[in-house]
């Protein structure tokens, strides 16, 4: 074997590949928590090592050489490769100890989550449980977290998911949006309202149309995609929206609307990745957040 390529080092690999990715030195430290200086001395590094010029270097920037672009597949590949053995070592540890790391939307982590991590804390106290509101997809394969909640069914390989149950949900008003404006008696009677929308999500309105309500993002009068923010609009009075019933139902403010207006339920999905999830201390946790979430769902 060419020892170029036999002793070829992972920080080397992970430096080219990060560049490649970003497109620049000072995106991909960035990225690495690294210094720009550091990054250019393992990609020149990496391409004395290997004998070739892996990148074009011009003043906007850093672009692939033939040869960095037809290494880029293999280096994912180490990428991945690297995360699996850390995933499989961590995956060996018996004890219920240590740290959990749990992602879940903004929402469920405000509303739903605090007395679950609660219960866990005191069932496990030598378990620490780290919580990570996000609206956005966290890649279990990199661990950026070992367990995430999901509101939708995950279809990527290596991941063990449990349908946990389902959320009802509910069409609300706040009770001085129903003094002010009077309480809708019938579906074609509520489109006189105001209502409050997503602003780029369009699941709301996509809702409407298969409900047969041929209505737009333009007939929300008020817009707002992040969930806990949408929740206040409602309260303040901005128009009729929708919301959990579990969350909303607490709310004295606010008054639950009977139209019979068709709304799929939202469904929870808890996740983790195959490896972590043998963890003692992740299943551990798995199993008291399907406990805990079991008692709100339907």
């Amino acid at each position: 074997m060419d020892k170029s390529i036999s002793t070829l080092d992972w920080s080397l690999v992970q430096a080219f590949l990060a560049v490649a990715e970003t497109g620049s030195l000072s995106a991909a430290a960035r990225d690495l928590d690294a210094s720009q200086p550091t990054l250019g001395r393992q990609i020149k590094a990496m391409e004395t090592q290997l004998a070739a010029e892996l990148f074009h270097r011009n003043p906007r920037g850093l672009s692939l050489t033939d040869t960095g672009a037809a290494l880029v597949a293999p280096a994912r590949q180490m990428r991945d490769a690297m995360h699996q053995i850390v995933l499989t070592s961590a995956g060996q540890t018996d004890r219920l100890a240590g740290p959990v790391r749990i992602t879940a939307s903004a929402a469920t982590s405000i509303y739903h989550l605090p007395q679950i991590i609660a219960d866990i804390r005191q069932a496990e106290p030598e378990i620490a449980i780290e919580l990570v509101p996000s609206d956005e997809s966290r890649n279990l394969l990199y661990r950026e977290a070992d367990i995430a909640l999901r509101m939708y069914r995950p279809t990527q390989l290596d991941l063990i998911t449990r349908h946990i149950g389902d959320l009802a949900l509910g069409m609300f008003a706040s009770k001085d949006y129903v003094a002010r404006r009077g309480t809708p008696q019938t579906p074609d009677d509520m489109l006189t309202h105001d209502f409050v929308g997503y602003d780029e999500n369009p699941a709301i309105w996509e809702g409407f149309a298969q409900a047969g309500f041929d209505v737009g993002r333009d007939f929300f009068k008020t817009r707002c995609d992040d969930h806990i923010a949408y929740l206040e609009l409602l309260r303040a009075g901005c128009g009729i929206g929708f919301a959990q019933c579990s969350i909303a139902a607490k709310d004295p403010d606010v008054q639950e609307l009977d139209l019979q207006f068709p709304i799929p339920p939202l469904p929870i999905w808890l996740t983790a990745h195959e490896a972590m999830r043998q963890t003692p201390r992740i299943r551990r946790v798995w199993d008291l957040l399907a406990d805990g979430l079991g008692r709100l769902v339907s």
